[in-house]
């Protein structure tokens, strides 16, 4: 990886995209430690250690970088953008002017669903800062109290998710990787130089046990190499291709593969999972409920139900994910034209039947990989008796599926400007 980004740099054009992806990070970094007005930070801050640091809130605060717990201009960061994406592609599938509007329309059906996410996450902002306020008010750490205050820390909220889907946006357009991805990344690796701080206060006050601390860090690293191993797996489907006369020349005739990954969907069927299955639990933390049994037993993120739920949705959204991005028949059909077939089947349509039963096997696995790792630290955390690795646990599968695909885009991006520098 580091190979890679020395290598990057040394790409006039290349080094211009990572130095505006981290001029962009670090305008995210600011507006993360911008607090916004009426609010005691302090006395949140304090309650959110105590009481709300292994409840859905806390994985919303890790993933904005602490952003959440001080009641900062970015405090719901990314994630009105990531539950807007979500309506919008469900409707997609459930309603037909929007299907049109994504396959017929070509590029311009795809600006006006963009559109459409965008006015999604400013009516989710308003929702989202209006109950974040709601439990301020609940839990008495607001300063002041009133319409105005009201207001201004609802629209204040609102504009920071904005502003965050924006720079979102302009990494993904004139930066490197995926917009979205990259600020979960900033959001979560700022934390650790604190996670770090804590773990050696909690050894040195014997909160924990030395032994316990050496166990979690070796898991931590073998965790994040079989994540690591299974994310660069793939499934290589043979193809063959028909020789091809054109003029006084041959074309085709060689043998290839069409590889598919295993894990496909990367990080975003965990996000998408953790953001529905953690609806109950923030409801509950916004009106101030989270001292009940349904609360403890049932929403909260190391319950037994909230387990199975986060489980069932990790398998939905990984095929949701790969029937967008697979389309067997569309494959075949290219294959088709192409030249192209699977040995011992038709080209066309009958080349779609064994493609299909690949990638629903290949989606089952990488689905069971993600459900086993986002669980894992939560049955290892209920025994163990260590409160935040539910959250930890999520936190490492996307840093670490993060820094993947960013390499992948580089490294995809510096193959592309060689082969451009050999061609002219």
């Amino acid at each position: 990886m580091f190979t890679t980004l020395r290598n990057a740099w040394k790409i006039p054009e290349l080094r211009k995209k990572l130095l505006f992806t981290l001029m962009i990070l670090l305008i995210f970094r600011v507006g993360s430690a911008v607090p916004v007005p009426y609010v005691n930070v302090e006395a949140l801050s304090n309650y959110f250690r105590y009481n709300l640091s292994n409840t859905v809130l806390g994985l919303y605060n890790a993933m904005s970088g602490s952003a959440f717990s001080q009641a900062t201009l970015f405090a719901l960061g990314i994630q009105p953008y990531i539950n807007a994406s979500i309506i919008i592609e469900l409707l997609t599938i459930a309603w037909p002017k929007l299907e049109r509007m994504a396959k017929e329309e070509g590029e311009e059906g795809k600006r006006k669903l963009n559109r459409i996410t965008r006015y999604t996450t400013i009516g989710l902002g308003l929702v989202l800062g209006a109950a974040y306020y709601m439990m301020l008010s609940n839990y008495q750490l607001l300063a002041t109290t009133g319409f105005l205050p009201a207001v201004v820390v609802v629209l204040s909220f609102t504009a920071g998710a904005s502003l965050v889907m924006w720079l979102g946006e302009q990494i993904t357009e004139f930066g490197i990787g995926n917009g979205i991805s990259i600020i979960l990344f900033a959001g979560i690796v700022s934390r650790v130089p604190s996670t770090i701080g804590t773990m050696v206060s909690s050894l040195k006050s014997g909160a924990i046990q030395w032994w316990t601390c050496i166990l979690l860090v070796i898991g931590s690293l073998l965790l994040i190499a079989f994540i690591v191993f299974i994310t660069n797996s793939e499934r290589r489907i043979p193809v063959q291709y028909a020789k091809r006369v054109v003029g006084r020349k041959v074309y085709g005739g060689q043998n290839t593969h069409l590889p598919i990954k295993v894990n496909m969907s990367g990080v975003l069927p965990i996000i998408f999972a953790q953001s529905i299955a953690s609806l109950p639990a923030t409801a509950c933390a916004f009106f101030g409920g989270t001292n009940g049994w349904w609360y403890t037993h049932v929403f909260s993120n190391t319950s037994t139900v909230y387990a199975v739920c986060y489980f069932i949705l990790i398998i939905l959204f990984s095929y949701f994910y790969a029937s967008v991005q697979y389309n067997p028949v569309e494959i075949a059909n290219n294959l088709k034209k192409n030249g192209g077939f699977i040995p011992g089947f038709r080209p066309g349509r009958p080349t779609a039947e064994p493609i299909a039963k690949t990638i629903n096997k290949i989606v089952l696995f990488g689905a069971l990989f993600l459900s086993v790792v986002a669980l894992l630290p939560i049955i290892i955390g209920n025994v163990v008796g260590v409160s935040g690795l539910a959250i930890g646990g999520t936190s490492v599968i996307i840093v670490v599926g993060v820094a993947i695909e960013t390499v992948a885009a580089i490294e995809a991006q510096m193959l592309m400007r060689h082969y451009k520098g050999f061609l002219e």
